[in-house]
């Protein structure tokens, strides 16, 4: 069976789509780090699981409810201490990658997805409350958050850059990356310091493109099915890997920049025709990060496959996605509604997690 240990030999940084209060304090999440997972995301689903269906919660909000303080102040205090927790117990493999690895993340309000000052001082908000170095803010690869990531990164801010599902998304969000760094450095400032992770999208492609393809329903349109959200991600590694060598990165390495990881997330297969580790096995490559629910992981140490896939195929999922369009399916356009899907779904997540919170208040 594959460990996750044997991921790391290969490059590929393993973290865990998942966070809770009971999980933090069982030790559970320590176990984890120990067998080599090395970081953590969250997002306003994962959290609104957390916070608003267990009990796990309950003493502090009431606690905090006397303290006279009002549902969002009691989310942001309730989301800083675990991802405190989880940071503190992942800042023995910050220090020892150097800032490369050992990081949680907490996601700025989706409702600013298309608001790029809101998105700048919530973001600076959150960095100030977590007062960690291995943390990141995630920010959506929006329009409008294209310049907030620069501009937060310019500051110093380390960012995970989330809902990420196109080539095009991909090139805005490492171009920021670039440039962030290089007015870091052409200012004297310190760019070693600043971290970020470009995280693309998986399963979802493949759940849309799939409707697409037999909605189209031609001849070649089965033999696509399943095979195009691995493909777009191999192709958004294969431009990573041009981007960050050559001479615009050289003079930023030389000063110590980390790499801006491709980080694949919703790694979990929606398709129960699908293998359960697909969007493991088929993206493990160096200089990545997968982050995987729970059962995603625990599929993957009991039968997973451990080859270098991320690197292989790249001629043909260049074939694949040309087949694509040719059916006139524009991925482009699947890409920008996925992305809103994304946003409106955490919005929906965010709206019920702060409105249990309030019915919570309520009960008390």
């Amino acid at each position: 069976m594959p460990a996750i240990r044997d991921l790391v030999k290969m490059g590929q940084s393993a973290w865990l789509d998942y966070i809770r209060r009971s999980f933090i304090a069982s030790g559970e999440l320590q176990a984890l780090i120990d067998e080599g997972v090395s970081g953590v995301t969250a997002n306003p689903t994962i959290l609104e699981k957390a916070i608003a269906e267990s009990s796990d919660y309950d003493a502090d909000i009431a606690r905090f409810v006397r303290e006279g303080k009002s549902d969002i102040e009691i989310y942001e205090t309730l989301a800083r201490d675990d991802v405190i927790r989880a940071a503190d117990l992942l800042r023995p493999v910050w220090n020892h990658t150097h800032g490369a690895d050992g990081y949680v993340s907490l996601e700025v309000s989706p409702s600013l997805a298309h608001d790029t000052l809101g998105t700048i001082d919530a973001a600076r908000h959150l960095w100030s409350m977590l007062a960690r170095p291995n943390v990141f803010i995630k920010v959506p690869a929006t329009r409008e958050g294209y310049p907030a990531i620069e501009q937060l990164l310019t500051e110093g801010v380390n960012v995970n850059i989330t809902l990420m599902f196109s080539l095009a998304q991909y090139q805005a969000v490492a171009q920021a990356y670039l440039s962030a760094l290089e007015k870091r450095m052409n200012a004297g400032q310190e760019v070693s310091l600043v971290a970020s992770v470009a995280s693309f999208f998986v399963s979802r492609v493949d759940t849309l493109v799939d409707q697409e393809l037999e909605r189209v329903g031609q001849e070649r349109a089965p033999a696509l099915q399943g095979k195009i959200a691995i493909a777009n991600a191999k192709l958004a590694y294969a431009r990573f890997r041009e981007l960050f060598q050559g001479p615009r990165w050289e003079p930023l390495a030389s000063c110590g920049a980390h790499l801006q990881k491709p980080l694949w997330a919703s790694t979990s297969t929606k398709n129960p025709k699908y293998p359960d580790t697909l969007y493991v096995d088929d993206l493990i490559g160096p200089d990545t990060v997968n982050t995987l629910p729970p059962a995603t992981l625990t599929a993957w140490k009991d039968h997973g496959r451990l080859t270098p896939a991320v690197t292989e195929g790249v001629d043909e999922a260049k074939q694949q996605l040309a087949q694509l369009a040719e059916l006139g399916i524009d991925l482009d356009a699947i890409a920008k509604r996925l992305t809103e899907d994304g946003i409106a779904l955490f919005a929906k997540s965010f709206d019920t997690l702060v409105a249990s919170i309030a019915a919570k208040r309520g009960r008390m």
